[in-house]
């Protein structure tokens, strides 16, 4: 497709399936948040809460591929997703998914009996699993998902926050179903459900929206329009979009680029697409880099792993983003794509300053590689990454930090990688403390002195998360404890 083509391709409608019924959007921004559209358009039934994407208030279902490349529905935050994102998109809310249809008008006080009720919404009715309400719609969206991908457990709903019932109720809700093997009309959804996203060119409210299926059409774009913004999962671009209603003229999406998309699982490395979602990675490569396995798992909720990708992770170069300092420890390398060709960098040259990167115009991250091989002579490999916050889940670092060592028969180390995040202006490894402890053995002593040399290695500021103080104490900290899990 020729950058006039696609020009020329410019559409002002384009369509959604929203509980089972085709709807046309028209003349709206693409930069809308779903939950917006929602909410308008008389779907008040899914309730807005943070608007960050941590209450899980808005959470509704879409239909989308799933780690094992089969249609899966998929909680998601409906209040960090963009609606051109979920053009041609199969989505489901709270008020949609019983076998009755319920009123729309609240004049129409026909009851809704638990027979008609999907069964986790009638296990919630059931169980007193709703008190004020307002949460419900989105813990019922999550156990949905969950229900039709193996039955709901704790970690189904750990993106949903209740303020009142309590979670003894919920959790009983999510155990009566949790055995049951669905077979109704959504499971049948599932097996003639198509995942694939059409090419989209669309324009409306002065902003155009762009969905490219290929790197080729990625990069004709972006010669086009070079201050074009891109989006993959949008959980990042998502709260700008969400809080601040920010004006975005072209926004060009990486979801349906093939080449992005892919996973490589290789004898000696493993290479991710720029557009692969964390939860994918979650389940398809889980037990190959323990490190990225333990901060995957902390990083965020079901309904953010769901959108998130590594490659949005990494290129909105957040001194706090948690995904850098796992792979800054690993010595992974990015390989990225331009109007010149491919270029591949370690991930460690790539960060240039707060927000700033190695990425040239027109450039897009393509995929990065994590190598698999040990040091020669290596007789363990020591990894693990560690995520403070004020939450558990779901919440933005205040320190990240990930390290790998590599220790010989005698103990003695060979290689050594202390990667950090949230203590100066770029993700940033500890080299001075690298360096000296290479050769040395891996013991009390050695740690001891390497916490002199850490904590002057960086210099953090003070924010409402925590102080420069804290921070750099938590810099010494967590690499002692990463001593005293692997003595």
């Amino acid at each position: 497709m020729t950058q006039q083509s696609v020009t020329q391709q410019l559409d002002t409608q384009f369509t959604l399936t929203i509980n089972g019924e085709p709807v046309s959007v028209k003349a709206l921004s693409p930069a809308m948040t779903l939950l917006e559209y929602l909410r308008l358009s008389g779907r008040a039934g899914t309730k807005e809460g943070c608007g960050d994407g941590d209450c899980g208030a808005c959470t509704v279902a879409i239909i989308g591929e799933g780690a094992d490349g089969t249609p899966h529905y998929q909680a998601v935050n409906s209040c960090l997703i963009p609606l051109g994102a979920v053009a041609g998109r199969q989505v489901f809310t709270a008020d949609g998914i019983a076998q009755c249809r319920i009123p729309k008008s609240p004049l129409v006080k026909e009851p809704v009996t638990l027979e008609q009720l999907h069964p986790v919404q009638s296990a919630m009715v059931e169980t007193g699993g709703s008190q004020c309400g307002y949460c419900t719609p989105g813990f019922i969206m999550s156990l949905f998902a969950a229900y039709y991908n193996g039955g709901p457990d704790d970690l189904s709903v750990e993106g949903n926050l209740c303020r009142c019932t309590g979670y003894i109720p919920i959790r009983r809700a999510a155990a009566m179903v949790a055995a049951e093997t669905p077979q109704d009309s959504f499971s049948e959804q599932l097996v003639s459900a198509s995942t694939e996203l059409s090419p989209l060119a669309y324009t409306g409210h002065e902003e155009q929206f762009y969905r490219p299926d290929s790197l080729t059409e990625v990069l004709e774009l972006l010669q086009q329009y070079p201050t074009a913004t891109l989006v993959a999962g949008a959980t990042d671009l998502g709260l700008e979009m969400s809080w601040h209603r920010q004006h975005y003229p072209i926004l060009i999406s990486l979801e349906a680029v093939t080449e992005l998309k892919q996973v490589h699982n290789t004898p000696d490395f493993v290479e991710i697409g720029a557009a692969v979602p964390l939860s994918h990675i979650e389940t398809n490569l889980h037990g190959i880099f323990p490190s990225l396995d333990e901060m995957i798992h902390w990083f965020a909720a079901r309904q953010v792993r769901n959108r998130a990708t590594l490659g949005g992770n990494i290129g909105t170069a957040s001194p706090i983003g948690d995904l850098p300092p796992v792979l800054l420890s690993l010595d992974a390398t990015l390989k990225l794509a331009g109007p010149s060709g491919e270029r591949v960098m370690p991930l460690a040259n790539f960060f240039l300053g707060y927000r700033q990167t190695q990425l040239q115009a027109g450039e897009v991250i393509v995929s990065v590689t994590i190598p698999k091989a040990t040091t020669p002579g290596t007789d363990r490999r020591l990894a693990q990454s560690y995520k403070i916050g004020k939450r558990g889940t779901d919440d933005i670092s205040i320190v990240a930090a990930a390290f790998l060592v590599d220790v010989d028969a005698n103990n003695q180390i060979l290689h050594a990688r202390l990667g950090y995040g949230g203590v100066a202006a770029t993700p940033a490894r500890a080299t001075e403390a690298e360096a000296f402890l290479v050769g040395k053995p891996w013991n009390h002593s050695t740690i001891q002195a390497a916490k002199t040399i850490l904590q002057e290695a960086f210099t953090p500021l003070t924010d409402l998360r925590g102080s420069a103080e804290y921070r750099k104490r938590l810099v010494v900290n967590l690499f002692e404890k990463f001593f005293s899990e692997f003595p």
